[in-house]
């Protein structure tokens, strides 16, 4: 016989509340364990059975009959949450880290609540330089936690710059009434993402949308900066696409790679380009017809060329003397990364005299040294072998200067100054693929244009 069953609850409506209040403190601190406690109640209460329902109506053939009674909702309901043995469980939480964080505080975002905890991070100095040191904003804890709101375990990782193929882990795990802290090394997994996005206003406020990391962006801006003036030539509506390394361990980001492939859409012009290195040696970007992009003495040492003093004779700005000068001057502000124009070995980088603080770099068939002056920070040192396009330092006005700009010198391996601008221009080979690299070269081409144009559909997606 069908039935319809009223329960009459008015009478009991102050146990009620009652239940709700005795209950709201435990709701407040145990939320994920009451969410898997209620998730297992419907599932096993159920008979642990999963059905399709018909949405159709039913109509019943028994007459129906109104059937009124009360319920205890108070002792129902604490019998249950008796039953939920939440001591059992171990909560998993991650937060990043903020440059403002105490160990406190940080442990109350991951929902531990545990003063042994708090001061053994204050106290381990291995564990408080990983999480609270100076680099480590931004670095994510992920913390396990038992019922009691107790610490069990803590992990965090992060990225050794010396070597991006292995990221460090630190574990600071309880033992008894203490805690044990290691530190080990673990392998880096190198996944590819793809990205895209729409210029609105900036190429970084379109890669900060789309997810693409600042050292991305960086990148993107690198390879076109000789056919795209990012500062006056981009419009609203032109589009990107990226294929990038993403660096992982156990799924999680620490870091970004090389950017693999890019395209760019501007103002109806399309600019492709994808990197591929030949067996051991170094690394190119091309275009997709076999075209190298990297010249072997590269144009631009700044985002944007502005000369504002030539080679040569000149009068002096500051001593206002004629003499010979021995580079090209280019304005830009003060804080610009310079680039060196081609791989070599620094073989000075210091304070001297007029210059500043100032780099000179030799280059790899010794046949030029190229000059850097009145840098405001320097970012190589002496012996250091660096790579085309390598930052070796921001624009300044340190030594005799009347504003912040680079000077920037040629000289040939007699120490003879020659035009920048002159050298330049003459050294603008390509570099060349070798017949034994040419399938492989044409197979990672194919497979680059591929995930470029997934990437033009997709955003914040990530392809191993």
């Amino acid at each position: 016989m069908w039935r319809r069953c009223h329960f009459q609850l008015l009478p009991v409506k102050q146990q009620l509340i009652s239940s709700g209040l005795a209950v709201a403190d435990f709701f407040h601190h145990y939320p994920k364990q009451i969410t898997a406690a209620i998730a297992v109640a419907l599932f096993t209460g159920a008979g642990g059975a999963v059905a399709v329902a018909s949405l159709a109506p039913v109509v019943p053939d028994e007459p129906l009959r109104l059937v009124t009674e009360s319920i205890d909702a108070r002792t129902r309901l604490q019998a249950q949450l008796a039953g939920l043995a939440l001591d059992g469980l171990t909560l998993y939480r991650t937060e990043a880290v903020r440059s403002t964080d105490t160990p406190e505080g940080l442990l109350r975002r991951l929902g531990v609540a545990d003063p042994a905890a708090s001061g053994y991070l204050r106290h381990k100095q291995v564990a408080w330089q990983a999480i609270f040191g100076a680099d480590s904003a931004g670095r994510a804890v992920t913390a396990e936690v038992d019922g009691q709101r107790q610490l069990v375990r803590l992990r965090v990782h992060w990225l050794d710059a010396d070597d991006e193929m292995q990221a460090q882990e630190l574990v600071v795990q309880r033992e008894g009434e203490s805690f044990a802290t290691d530190v080990h090394a673990v392998p880096v997994k190198i996944v590819h993402r793809l990205a895209s996005g729409v210029i609105r206003t900036s190429l970084l406020a379109a890669t900060q949308e789309s997810g693409v990391p600042g050292s991305v962006a960086r990148q993107l801006m690198g390879i076109f900066k000789t056919q795209i003036n990012f500062n006056r030539d981009l419009r609203k509506g032109d589009q990107f696409s990226v294929v990038y390394e993403s660096l992982q361990v156990n799924g999680r980001q620490l870091g970004t790679g090389r950017l693999l492939s890019a395209k760019m859409d501007n103002r109806g012009k399309t600019y492709q380009a994808f990197w591929f290195q030949e067996g051991e040696g170094s690394g190119s970007y091309y275009s997709f017809d076999g075209h190298s992009l990297s010249k072997t003495y590269f144009a631009n040492p700044l985002p944007s060329m502005r000369m504002t003093s030539p080679f040569g004779m000149r009068k002096h700005p500051v001593t206002g003397a004629m003499r010979g000068h021995a580079g090209a001057d280019f304005a830009a502000p003060r804080g610009t990364p310079v680039h060196v124009v081609s791989d070599g070995v620094v073989k000075f980088a210091g304070r001297q005299n007029g210059y500043g603080n100032v780099v000179y770099v030799k280059h790899q068939d010794g046949r030029y040294t190229t000059v850097y002056g009145h840098l405001s920070r320097i970012d190589v040192k002496v012996g250091q072998t660096v790579k085309q396009n390598q930052k070796v330092g921001t624009v300044g006005s340190t030594g005799i200067a009347t504003g912040p700009h680079l000077h920037f010198e040629y000289r040939d391996n007699g120490g003879t100054p020659r035009d920048p601008v002159v050298m330049l221009a003459e050294h603008q080979e390509g570099v060349a693929i070798s017949d034994a690299e040419r399938q492989a070269f044409e197979d990672w081409s194919a497979s680059m244009e591929q995930q470029l144009a997934l990437a033009g559909q997709v955003s914040r997606s990530s392809f191993e």
